[in-house]
């Protein structure tokens, strides 16, 4: 990425964070999880692996490790869904969800990650989306999902409840789940969620956001490195007409 646009973004980042608070879910006192060379480990998009709504082509790719049960990852499921209306239909900003279950906390939710990769077998992104998205909404959160209520779950959304049950028997998705836990640990996270703003595959500086975000925190954040990228913040057509927000 070039560098002419480190400081100016890691500077509007951190006060659009400071304004808007962080709510932190998880082990407090978080740093930042380097290499011993100083360095971060952080995988790009990759079709095929990851899970993706919107462009997948898109510049500013919002890579966010998600725990089911975490009741602040509800919150910012539905701030992530605004932040796609918002700028999805641009095809400049991208949404990339990977799991992150803390089973210390919430032993149900690496099985929740795992039905979740069993619906993509079934229906790609569109159906894992789905699934998450109905996980989140029926959850009372704190591992409180009984985990009888998955295919059911998968059902609802158009999946074959057996095909989901006898996905998860056999532990498909298991090293999986396993493998993008300990990425997030690698790329620094210590709680839910844990988000990294990329730009053309590269974690920005600044872009490492532990917790709910705010949806002013973000616009604030994706404006101005759009338009430091040159890339003009088109607000989305309601009804054939542009808004103004």
């Amino acid at each position: 990425m070039n560098s002419n646009y480190i400081l100016p973004i890691t500077i509007v980042i951190a006060g659009a964070l400071i304004a808007g608070g962080i709510f932190w879910s998880g082990k407090s006192g978080a740093g930042m999880g380097n290499n011993t060379d100083g360095t971060q480990t952080v995988r790009a998009y990759e079709a095929g692996v990851d899970h993706i709504l919107g462009n997948p082509n898109a510049r500013v790719k919002v890579v966010e490790y998600i725990d089911l049960e975490c009741q602040h990852c509800k919150i910012f499921h539905t701030t992530m869904h605004q932040i796609m209306d918002y700028y999805g239909s641009s095809g400049n900003v991208a949404w990339v969800v990977r799991h992150f279950p803390l089973a210390s906390i919430h032993p149900k939710a690496t099985q929740e990650a795992a039905a979740a990769e069993c619906a993509a077998a079934q229906g790609g992104d569109q159906a894992f989306f789905a699934f998450i998205d109905k996980v989140f909404e029926v959850t009372p959160s704190n591992n409180g999902l009984d985990l009888n209520q998955l295919p059911a779950i998968a059902e609802s959304v158009g999946l074959n409840a057996e095909v989901l049950r006898a996905c998860l028997s056999a532990g498909t998705y298991t090293e999986k789940v396993a493998a993008s836990y300990t990425e997030a640990i690698e790329a620094g996270g210590e709680g839910t969620p844990y988000t990294l703003i990329m730009v053309d595959g590269e974690l920005i500086p600044g872009g490492n956001l532990s917790g709910a975000q705010s949806y002013a925190s973000m616009r604030a954040a994706l404006d101005a490195i759009l338009q430091q990228l040159g890339t003009p913040v088109v607000p989305p057509a309601v009804n054939g007409t542009t808004t103004v927000q």
